[in-house]
């Protein structure tokens, strides 16, 4: 610590905080860079729900990243919605200072979320380490996710350190889970840190761990600036803040940037570390984690996985090694109110700054007016983007029904996709349509075996490996076509399982099926918006579904409405919402029944004609009703 006449003010910018920065006292002398022997980079990868931000919780608490004043559960979730569901759902950077025998370490830690939805963010924060935290329930064993992750952490040459966490509780099973972990790794039991993110057990033993095991970084100060972008948040006082790994050279505050992929040219306002708060410093060198803020207002300039260099010295090439991300899932995204199309293009914009996985193009819908096509890596992520829409920029939306993407041929043998069933030519134009296969690996109790295969083969899945890794544990590997996956499958799976298994999937490319186009007619006019298409041996049961399910939610009229679902011009299935019956014969009493009749045949010559120029409005959970199809 610096004496008393050291002590002076700075300013720490916060994206948190009302004015978007405030006055604090300087503690220490920040401005001296460590050696880059001394600083570490690694991140924490797990499985959705094995106690990842708990333990990160216990090592900012050690390292007196955060006062114990400060303390909260999910320190760094800070997303009410993180909180609420118990997920990480960004990726998230901090700096912490660690003393180890008399010399002082710099460790830049980045929390990771563990669901399949978000393994685009696991990959960005994967290629600015240099070393992983592998971090298993002792409870619950190796789950799929925490293979696939570890997968990613191996391709770039990360050092992985296993640690069993949950040791605490009476049903942890160390001996059963430290042996599952060697046969995956090919590690030592030794090796194995046992830790408790709750209590604080083994949490020194972690830090050490990583100070010993993880390399420092390379990267030579001296060189040309070379710096990867692994995330971005846009703050409404200051603009775009980019969060960097610098991989070689030095960045200074005032230096003229440019931004490798983009072109842009800027020059870095402010430069420094991301602390609890961001925290200015006069330089970021090679080897060290960094944010900066330029001014810059427009969120397409700013591209996650891009370089940033000096405008007179830039470097020879970019970073490799960052995928791009792919869309699994695509929907339509409308505003209720056709007037906010324009606000909901600018949060559209500022949501894909916070969250690069996340793809759009503006599209229109005759039944629901202008809105967006997005592209989503999975269902979850569906839900969050539209919960965050409503609670981060007040945005009330209709979904409609999700859907992958297809490759059509066409007779003439023009190749196109489509994103939306609306898209899809007449049938006579069609030589083949392809949908997007995945292979998914679901790890499970023995038991389940039979159960989880008679889902996956009612979803058109093929059983392609069966692995036993322990007596009671089992791993199924399926290829299944995405479309059958992106409706109701993960949920089922759990049930089947009463909650024991994982699941996991990776794209493994397009096959041809035979699929056809399900249309949904109300009141003889088709509704764009829940079309879909599905295999030709599901559309009669599935239309059949979906018309007693509207027939449910339609709100009744004065007239009847009937629900047809259609495949071309052959109705498959039909029900009819009744029409609300208005007693026009009530102020006749008495007097001949001709009067009555007159009545009553005025009365159906005015509904024949609403009917012809009544339209259906269609309520939201109706464009979701699908999902909830048994």
């Amino acid at each position: 610590m610096g004496s008393s006449s050291q002590h002076q003010d700075r300013w720490i910018t916060s994206p948190r905080h009302p004015i978007g920065y405030f006055r604090a006292p300087l503690s220490g002398t920040p401005d001296q860079p460590l050696n880059m022997e001394h600083i570490r980079n690694f991140c924490i990868i797990a499985h959705i729900d094995h106690g990842k931000s708990t333990l990160a919780d216990r090592l900012l608490q050690m390292t007196g990243t955060i006062a114990d004043r400060d303390m909260q559960a999910q320190n760094l979730d800070d997303m009410d919605l993180e909180r609420e569901r118990g997920i990480t759902i960004k990726s998230k950077a901090i700096q912490m200072d660690y003393t180890l025998n008399g010399q002082k370490y710099i460790l830049n830690l980045i929390d990771t979320p563990g669901h399949v939805d978000f393994s685009y963010e696991v990959s960005r924060s994967i290629a600015a380490c240099e070393g992983a935290l592998l971090i298993v329930d002792a409870t619950q064993g190796i789950q799929a996710q925490t293979i696939s992750n570890l997968y990613l952490a191996l391709e770039h040459d990360l050092e992985i350190i296993p640690i069993l966490n949950k040791m605490d509780l009476a049903s942890a099973n160390p001996e059963e889970v430290k042996d599952q972990i060697v046969d995956l790794l090919g590690c030592k039991h030794e090796d194995i840190l046992a830790a408790s993110g709750k209590t604080g057990l083994g949490v020194d033993k972690v830090l050490e761990a990583v100070v010993a095991r993880v390399p420092a970084p390379k990267g030579d100060p001296n060189a040309p600036l070379q710096a990867l972008i692994f995330d971005s948040v846009f703050n409404s006082f200051r603009g775009i803040i980019a969060y960097f790994r610098v991989m070689n050279g030095t960045i200074r505050k005032g230096d003229q940037v440019k931004f490798f992929n983009t072109g842009v040219e800027y020059g870095a306002d402010e430069v420094g570390c991301l602390k609890m708060e961001i925290t200015p410093r006069p330089e970021v060198r090679a080897g060290d984690v960094g944010y900066i803020i330029s001014g810059i207002k427009t969120a397409s300039e700013v591209k996650v996985g891009d370089t940033i260099t000096h405008r007179d010295r830039p470097c020879k090439e970019s970073i490799k090694g960052f995928e791009d991300v792919k869309p699994m899932v695509w929907a339509g995204i409308f505003p209720v109110d056709t007037d906010d199309y324009e606000e909901m293009r600018d949060a559209m914009e500022k949501l894909q700054l916070n969250d690069a996985s996340l793809t759009w193009t503006p599209e229109s819908s005759a039944a629901l007016g202008f809105g967006f096509r997005c592209g989503f890596l999975g269902l979850l992520h569906m839900e969050i983007i539209q919960e965050r829409l409503q609670r981060e920029f007040n945005m009330s939306v209709i979904t409609t029904v999700p859907n992958v993407g297809y490759v059509i041929t066409r007779t003439n043998g023009e190749v196109f996709e489509i994103h939306n069933p609306s898209e899809l030519p007449d049938v006579m134009h069609i030589e083949k349509i392809e949908e997007p296969y995945i292979k998914a690996q679901v790890i499970t109790k023995a038991e389940y075996t039979g159960a989880i295969m008679t889902l996956c083969i009612d979803k058109r899945g093929i059983l392609v490996g069966q692995n036993y890794l322990t007596t009671d544990r089992v791993e199924l590997s399926f290829e299944l076509p995405l479309g059958e996956v992106v409706f109701d499958f993960y949920d089922k799976l759990k049930s089947i399982s009463r909650g024991y298994a994982s699941f996991d999937y990776h794209p493994v490319g397009m096959k041809e099926s035979d699929l056809i186009k399900l249309d949904i007619l109300l009141n003889s006019e088709r509704v764009d918006a829940l079309s879909a298409l599905i295999h030709r041996d599901h559309a009669h049961e599935l239309g059949k579904k979906m018309c007693s399910k509207l027939k449910e939610l339609l709100p009744r009229q004065q007239f009847d409405i009937p629900i047809q679902a259609a495949i071309g011009a052959k109705i498959v299935a039909r029900e009819t919402v009744k029409a609300l019956r208005k007693d026009v014969t009530a102020k006749c009493y008495g007097g001949d029944i001709s009067r009555k009749r007159k009545l009553l045949e005025k009365q159906k010559e005015g509904k024949k004609k609403m009917k012809q120029i009544g339209t259906v409005e269609v309520p939201q959970q109706a464009f979701l009703a699908v999902l909830k199809l048994d």
